[in-house]
């Protein structure tokens, strides 16, 4: 099927961006493509205008800020994926890029366009809502900061608004002591995740002294599991205590997805196991 007629603007910066979407109420910024021209030919999206902000060279690149790495939005998975600086001080995030689809979509998707789609199914929003990142957006009275938890809203719904382009996902960093660990159960068909959880760990004394986990793909949005994260917090990661706290997974996540590949009470029962593993994994990370 082909697309509705729409118009086409390349943006040559944020700002020049800012004031297209502003003269073009109902547009929608083309960054990789690779959800919203899809969207777009099952007419499931039919914007007036497509905004191009691809070419904007401040919207890619990553750096080390301090205990901060500094992400731009049209920074690629692969990029983020095969990146020494992510690998050496976040390497959780590495990890879950380069899980993402194959090599073609690594190459051209954009973490920006991945969090600003909110696909319940996308890798990068269970991440970054584990890691307590924050978001910085441009708009026509300037730029603010959106804590990843206030981030995703619904369904395919964030807190941008229709004027604003996400700029810069600001990740903090973690090293010895702690260890992350992102797993996921694959749609055999498109590699996104039926369930994905992320969790990281900090221990000292053979204790847990950080425990964070959540889980994408099961709901609406990313869930973060505080009941698991509060029952393992300050014990030994065994197997013992491990099983205590992810028997609160299930119950955590209301209002469960459920479809033809995979019901709710599924999604319920893989988001726990996994959430052992992924538990235990960065527990022998940190330790490690």
């Amino acid at each position: 099927m082909y697309s509705a007629t729409v118009d086409y603007y390349r943006a040559a910066s944020v700002a020049d961006a800012v004031k297209m979407l502003q003269k073009n109420k109902g547009a929608k910024l083309l960054a990789g493509g690779h959800s919203l021209i899809p969207s777009m030919k099952l007419r499931v999206a039919q914007p007036v205008a497509l905004v191009d902000i691809g070419r904007i060279k401040e919207l890619s690149g990553i750096s080390l800020d301090g205990s901060s790495l500094k992400i731009g939005a049209l920074t690629t998975h692969n990029e983020i994926a095969t990146s020494a600086d992510v690998k050496a001080h976040c390497a959780i995030l590495a990890e879950a890029a380069g899980l993402i689809a194959d090599q073609q979509v690594r190459n051209r998707g954009t973490i920006g366009g991945s969090l600003a789609q909110a696909d319940p199914a996308a890798d990068f929003p269970t991440l970054i809502t584990v890691l307590d990142a924050t978001l910085t957006v441009a708009g026509p009275i300037g730029t603010r900061d959106i804590a990843a938890k206030d981030f995703f809203k619904d369904l395919f719904t964030t807190a941008l608004a229709e004027n604003e382009v996400l700029t810069t996902i600001t990740v903090p960093t973690y090293g010895a002591g702690t260890g992350g660990a992102y797993l996921k159960m694959k749609h055999p068909a498109s590699g996104y995740a039926v369930v994905g959880v992320a969790a990281l760990v900090s221990v000292s004394g053979g204790k847990c002294t950080d425990v964070r986990l959540a889980v994408g793909g099961a709901t609406a949005n990313p869930a973060r599991i505080s009941a698991s994260e509060a029952a393992l917090n300050g014990k030994a990661p065994d197997d013992a205590n491990i099983a205590s706290a992810i028997a609160h997974v299930a119950g955590s996540l209301s209002n469960t997805l459920g479809d033809h590949y995979a019901s709710a009470g599924y999604r319920q029962n893989v988001a726990a196991v996994m959430s052992g593993r992924a538990l235990k994994l960065a527990a022998e990370r940190a330790a490690g």
